[in-house]
């Protein structure tokens, strides 16, 4: 096998067995089981006269559980992380009015994405004026939009209260 197969057998591997762990450890089960490995190592306590190996047990179970949590953990969060943005990217690209410039916004640097989000505050507060929660602007067309959904809007509510 090659070098290549290997490690994507690994990696497919791995991403099941981090999907199922993190289900397994994110259960009310889990939860009640860890409790109760910690009320009876914490009842054994007088069995060991609190000694330092009885600590040392539970430090180190702790501390390895942690340990590998957090590789699992990350790994699932970041294929989750990366299927929203796919999914995000997906709802940018078809829709006419949306900026294509938003489809890769996770890789602006942290000055741009505070650009952007000062750009976002203006079309709420431009949103908020309307009093109507459907208005939404185009990052490339905010105000030319948002008179024509002024407008549009004003022309349906003339035209409802005619008939």
């Amino acid at each position: 096998m090659s070098k290549k197969k290997v490690h994507n057998h690994f990696t497919a591997r791995f991403e099941a067995f981090a999907s199922a762990v993190t289900k397994i450890t994110g259960s009310s089960v889990a939860f009640i089981v860890a409790l109760l490995i910690i009320i009876v190592w914490g009842i054994t306590g007088p069995l060991f006269h609190f000694s330092d190996t009885w600590q040392l047990v539970i430090n180190t179970g702790t501390t390895i559980i942690t340990f590998l949590m957090v590789f699992i953990i990350q790994q699932t969060q970041n294929k989750d992380s990366m299927a929203l943005q796919l999914k995000l990217n997906e709802l940018i690209a078809c829709e006419e009015r949306a900026s294509n410039r938003l489809i890769d916004v996770e890789d602006l640097t942290q000055e741009e994405l505070e650009m952007l989000k000062k750009f976002y505050i203006r079309l709420a507060t431009l949103a908020k004026k309307e009093h109507d929660l459907h208005s939404s602007h185009s990052f490339d067309e905010a105000s030319e939009i948002h008179e024509l959904k002024s407008k549009s809007q004003k022309a349906r509510i003339a035209k409802r209260l005619k008939t």
